[in-house]
């Protein structure tokens, strides 16, 4: 088993050093987290499944001219990335009223929204991701006046894109979080570029019809079927595995 040396490692991926100067080789895990980690699991299959279905989004977007950090699928679990300098805000475009919405604003789960809404978290889990302002992301220095005006422009397309893909597969898509990274290229130049992934970890699909949660909400609630939910959704974007769940394990680590 390859020994590569580990960059990051998060709540669902794990990120170690690529194979060339600029890249990063990004692995799926199985484990699944919600509510900030006060709640932490696993769900087989996960990392095969989230791994195919953002590698196929994720072309999906980069051929209607969406900028990503993706290259290419490696195995059932990695994928290469371009290496970028992570955004530490997560951009999230609610459609329909669901999850903290409901709460903050009384309003009924399902309730479509009168336009797509986007808000911005501050990514810092001993803090609750914070729901924060244009003003505070460029006072703290997060983010550039510019890097927000491309995250909003690119999040909106996006949105634009995955609401119509998802319902030709009787989807509707309720809101997801997006993250976004600066991609410094050999000239000096600079770009913003969608980065992380799109998956069910990161968006709420229902079914069209009868509104079943296809999502992490069914870990987040505990209603079951959660991996049932993960593998429908590959289904019906035509996604199917080359493997069972837990095919290929992490290359061993070296600090």
């Amino acid at each position: 088993m390859p020994r590569r040396r580990r960059i990051y490692e998060g709540k669902a991926k794990i990120l170690f050093e690529g194979p060339e100067p600029g890249t990063l080789v990004q692995y799926f895990k199985d484990d699944a987290s919600a509510f900030n980690r006060k709640k932490t699991g696993t769900i087989t299959g996960k990392g095969v499944l989230n791994n195919r279905i953002s590698e196929y989004l994720m072309v999906r977007l980069g051929e209607i001219g969406i900028p990503t950090h993706f290259v290419r699928r490696l195995n059932m679990r990695e994928q290469l990335v371009r290496e970028v300098e992570i955004i530490p805000i997560e951009v999230v475009v609610r459609n329909v009223a669901a999850g903290s919405m409901t709460k903050r604003f009384n309003l009924p789960e399902g309730t479509p929204l009168p336009r797509s809404i986007v808000e911005y978290y501050y990514k810092a889990d001993e803090l609750d991701d914070p729901l924060v302002s244009e003003e505070h992301i460029t006072a703290f220095g997060w983010a550039a006046p510019q890097d927000i005006d491309d995250m909003l422009a690119l999040a909106l397309r996006i949105n634009d894109f995955l609401g119509g893909l998802f319902l030709g597969v009787n989807l509707k898509l309720i809101d997801f979080k997006l993250e976004f990274g600066r991609l410094y290229e050999e000239n000096g130049d600079m770009r913003v570029v969608l980065a992380d992934e799109i998956s069910p970890d990161s968006c709420r699909l229902w079914d069209l019809e009868t509104d079943k949660k296809l999502d992490k909400d069914r870990f987040r609630h505990d209603m079951g079927d959660v991996e049932e939910a993960y593998q429908e959704v590959a289904r019906r974007l035509g996604i199917l595995p080359e493997g069972g769940p837990g095919d290929h394990k992490a290359p061993e680590m070296v600090q």
